[in-house]
């Protein structure tokens, strides 16, 4: 957090010493003034300057944004990026000509990069929120893969009756087999160790 104390014969000039001290505009600033200061008599006798603490007001979801801009650059695939934002969740659909970098194996980077976004907007946030990273609709087809692969596997569990364990994937992706599998009476789901390596385990009932 960027913060200085300055000083000047009134507020205002309080604030524009500030506010050049830390090469901002006052509407990205939280001013609290610590002292108003006093003219004195003839403007010399018993003056006291104006003292102010000026913050600068970090915006999480531009501070997300400049990491992803970052790493994608330093991968060697610069992307373009549209925000969506929905309460408490944050959509961020990367678009570039190397996007598939970016996505990797099943989604592996992509999660690494998600995970990672949601650690820093969090670092400036003063209410939690749920980041989303998306690219080329990866996870709308992801989601079908899950939904699949969770059919797939109750019946494995049946089958053999025993547990079966996926593999690591974050909350919301674990949140689709949880729901795909709700209405199998045969099956139960729980999730299982601690993030990022928290996973689904298909158990049959018995």
């Amino acid at each position: 957090m960027k913060q200085v104390t300055a000083t000047g014969q009134t507020v205002e000039e309080a604030v524009e010493s500030a506010l050049a001290q830390l090469n901002t505009t006052k509407d990205r600033t939280d001013v609290a003034i610590i002292d108003e200061g006093k003219k004195g008599i003839f403007g010399i006798f018993g003056a006291r300057p104006a003292v102010v603490k000026v913050t600068v007001i970090i915006d999480p979801i531009e501070e997300a944004k400049k990491f992803l801009l970052q790493v994608s650059e330093q991968m060697g695939a610069p992307i373009d990026i549209e925000i969506k934002r929905d309460g408490k969740q944050v959509l961020f659909v990367m678009t570039g000509e190397k996007i598939a970098l970016l996505i990797g194996k099943r989604g592996q980077t992509l999660n690494s990069l998600q995970y990672l976004t949601q650690l820093i907007i969090n670092r400036f946030s003063n209410q939690y929120l749920t980041v989303i990273l998306d690219a080329e609709d990866y996870r709308n087809r992801r989601n079908d893969t899950l939904i699949q692969l969770a059919h797939r596997l109750a019946i494995k569990a049946l089958k053999t009756g025993r547990d079966v364990a996926l593999e690591p994937m974050p909350s919301y992706e674990r949140k689709v087999i949880h729901t795909a599998l709700s209405g199998n009476k045969r099956v139960k789901t729980f999730s299982d160790g601690s993030d990022p390596h928290r996973h689904i385990v298909i158990s049959p009932v018995k």
